[in-house]
């Protein structure tokens, strides 16, 4: 261990300044006060005094409230396996934890804690943090499970001044911070950023990239008592899921979870980085980690995830393209998306500068692969209703740039994946979907649109070869919805796109194409 990470182990376990309820900035009292465990804190460090955490003694609550799945429809699959983390989590705090299944948060904490004092570490919602701040006997303590603290991160985003809080220098700033592939002051490999080494497409002629297949978990009993109660809570009319729950895929332990984060780094890390951005049909997992259910429940810490891939690089079993690439999703984008989340406030979600403002149709709702003749859309549709996951280029050049073409309202597609990914959250799908799919926030977090036409995906996957559509077509029955769709998106939003450095060229591809009245007409028509 280098002493810049020995220093910074050393800081983390300090109590966060600033998180507590009405300015209290001490640790958790005594083995008076309760405290509450929500269910995406389950892993150990939500529990640990020496990290801020409850004291020692203190006895444990969770709640598992029923209506959080009544007022939305969830993907059965996210709903299973969050219900079996939290009863799984449970289980092993045995006598120490009180589980209580109630209606509301609000029941169950009258029912659990009465008026006694209760500690909660800081909730992952706006939501969820304003219902704890109007309850007077819950304190808030600071935040686990992140690299960063929201002191640490208003310190640097303070520090920039007018400047555009940019997640590349962020990252740069995380990894210098943290100690994070770095040799002395300077990135490993003498660069920060190895994007251009990972956008490889996929290998030719390949239906898979051979690679160790990822961990899959067993099922238990508490499996089997989750999926019968949701089973009947859906005959009583109290919830209605949407999605296929199928055996689980995902980790529900801290157990699991290891084993899932050592599967990767030791079998399927190897080839991350170079496919990363690559989709084939057959492979629809590729070398991807499946650790972000992991994370967002609070099974793992983001440390040891980025520490463990930065030894396999270290010890020469894996790429640094590889180990960087999957150190910038977590170091750089998750926890840059977590503080975004917060530094914007309860308003950002209602961006809207693109002023779209048209429904989802019911066939993606549904998660319905047979709505859409485009077999890109309809693979990655059915891979969401199957799974609750595709990696993030189905997510954010198929789904989500297909959405932003089609000027659908952005809080709605917000929604929708928040509602159909297990690993999504209101943290993560705001500034991911608001600002970087659906460019809502008018560049506040990214510097152009996340969107592209059929090139694009044919270069990057196998699926338009199959498909009745021609990636190269604009107009005409052979045109592909997002090759005509990028072209429409860039004349309707001709005077802002025009402007920015990223995108001007491309606009100016407008006055090149003799068929854009066609194209026009064509996509006004258009009804997938």
């Amino acid at each position: 261990m280098t002493a810049e990470r020995a220093d910074r182990e050393k800081r983390a376990e300090k109590p966060e300044k600033g998180e507590g309820k009405k300015g209290e900035e001490e640790q958790a009292g005594g083995s008076g006060a309760v405290h509450w465990l929500f269910g995406d804190q389950l892993g150990p460090h939500f529990v640990d005094p020496a990290r801020g955490g409850p004291h020692r003694d203190a006895p444990l609550l969770m709640i598992e409230a029923r209506s959080v799945f009544g007022r939305r429809r969830f993907h059965r699959a996210k709903a299973h396996l969050i219900l079996s983390a939290m009863r799984h989590r449970a289980a092993e705090l045995g006598d120490r934890v009180r589980y209580v299944k109630a209606d509301t948060y609000r029941d169950g904490l009258r029912e659990a804690a009465g008026d006694a004092p209760v500690t909660v570490h800081h909730p992952t919602s706006h939501a969820a943090r304003a219902f704890v701040d109007a309850l007077p006997s819950v304190r808030v303590l600071p935040a686990r499970g992140f690299l960063v603290t929201h002191d640490e991160f208003r310190i640097w985003a303070d520090g920039r001044g007018t400047k555009h809080l940019r997640q590349e220098d962020f990252y740069r700033w995380v990894r210098q911070s943290h100690d994070l592939l770095m040799e002395g002051d300077r990135p490993a490999g003498r660069r920060w950023n190895l994007d251009h080494d990972n956008r490889q497409p996929p290998p030719k002629g390949a239906d898979d990239l051979g690679v160790p297949a990822p961990y899959h978990p067993r099922e238990s009993d508490i499996d089997a008592e989750v999926r019968a109660d949701l089973d009947r809570w859906e005959r009583d009319g109290d919830v209605v899921f949407v999605g296929e729950d199928g055996p689980r895929r995902f980790p529900a332990t801290r157990r699991e979870a290891l084993a899932g984060l050592r599967r990767f780094v030791e079998h399927r890390l190897a080839t991350f980085g170079a496919y990363e951005d690559a989709v084939l049909a057959k492979d629809t997992v590729m070398s991807h980690s499946l650790l972000s259910s992991s994370l967002n429940l609070g099974l793992l810490d983001p440390a040891e995830c980025v520490e463990r891939a930065e030894e396999r690089w270290r010890s020469g079993d894996v790429p640094l393209n590889s180990a960087e690439g999957f150190v910038r999703q977590i170091a750089g984008w998750r926890e840059y998306v977590w503080h975004v989340y917060w530094h914007f406030g309860t308003r950002y979600r209602e961006s809207n500068t693109l002023r779209h403002h048209a429904p989802l149709p019911d066939w993606f709702t549904e998660l319905s692969p047979a709505g859409t003749d485009a077999n890109c859309l309809s693979h990655a549709l059915r891979q969401v209703n199957e799974t609750g996951w595709t990696h993030h280029i189905p997510r954010l050049m198929i789904l989500g740039s297909f959405a932003l073409q089609r000027g659908w309202e952005p809080g709605a597609v917000t929604d929708w994946f928040h509602r159909s990914f297990v690993d999504g959250y209101d943290w993560v799908m705001v500034p991911n979907v608001v600002g970087m799919s659906q460019y809502a926030d008018g560049g506040r977090m990214t510097t152009k649109p996340y969107t592209s036409g059929g090139a694009y995906i044919d270069r990057m996957s196998d699926l338009c070869g199959p498909c009745r559509y021609k990636p190269t077509v604009r107009v005409g029955e052979d045109a592909c919805p997002f090759t005509a769709g990028y072209w429409n998106l860039l004349h309707r939003h001709r005077d802002r796109f025009e402007h920015n450095a990223r995108m001007s060229q491309a606009v100016r591809g407008l006055d090149r194409l003799r068929d854009l009245d066609e194209l026009l007409a064509q996509e006004r028509d258009r009804r997938d």
